[in-house]
């Protein structure tokens, strides 16, 4: 597969599930391939403030290397995609979520009063992200998750639309958290806390990146033709 299967015009959730290795372009420049995933490339691009033929050609070269291939989860199994989702995704973040905190709440008690305004809007939105995705995990694991597996995949319309509007909720305050840490660019002077919170900022940004791509993208809307 090359980029000349691609246009300005593809969705980028739509080149994601054709050619993973695309995402790591995506990641780089913090485009948006899973909420975002219905917008066409150049919109993507120009929310972000990059050229479209940029994002191309570094889609290409990793298109054209031959290290690191990304498995494609285009048409496998519904059973083999949720049981990649539950180890790969859910479960590190059932620790990876308080250990994030704790290190906000470092942060914001210890260097609150140098950005007071800033580090205390950072403290709130990643709370109310942590807050929207540990029941909606649930929810997935205990009815969508189950339902698909069940095969009535093809009658979880409700369920999923609203598990999709919950990543929308979830993909805005992670948009928040990008722009109240610079994209993730430390202050000088920031402590080894300070830093380490922000790249796991970016981390966790990245990870549910591919996460709710695999959902909306892949997963939903393979059930729902079930």
């Amino acid at each position: 597969m090359t980029t000349t299967d691609f246009t300005q015009d593809t969705p980028v959730g739509q080149i994601a599930t054709r050619a993973p290795l695309a995402t790591r372009v995506f990641a780089r420049h913090g485009i948006d391939f899973c909420c975002g995933g219905g917008l066409p490339l150049t919109q993507a691009c120009a929310r972000r403030e990059v050229a479209v033929d940029d994002v191309l050609a570094e889609i290409q070269t990793e298109l054209a290397s031959s290290e690191g291939e990304v498995a494609s989860w285009e048409g496998a199994p519904l059973d083999a995609l949720i049981e990649h989702i539950l180890a790969t995704y859910h479960r590190p973040l059932d620790e990876e979520l308080p250990r994030i905190e704790a290190m906000a709440r470092k942060v914001h008690a210890v260097h609150g009063d140098k950005d007071p305004e800033r580090l205390g809007a950072m403290l709130k939105t990643y709370l109310a992200l942590k807050a929207d995705l540990e029941p909606h995990m649930m929810k997935e694991e205990q009815i969508l998750f189950p339902m698909i597996l069940a095969g009535e995949g093809a009658m979880a319309g409700g369920p999923v639309h609203v598990m999709q509007m919950e990543h929308e909720e979830a993909g805005g305050l992670l948009r928040r958290l990008r722009e109240l840490t610079d994209d993730y660019t430390p202050p000088e002077g920031a402590c080894n806390t300070w830093r380490a919170l922000w790249h796991a900022f970016a981390d966790l940004e990245r990870s549910l990146h591919e996460h709710i791509h695999l959902e909306n993208n892949i997963l939903f809307p393979s059930a729902l033709g079930s």
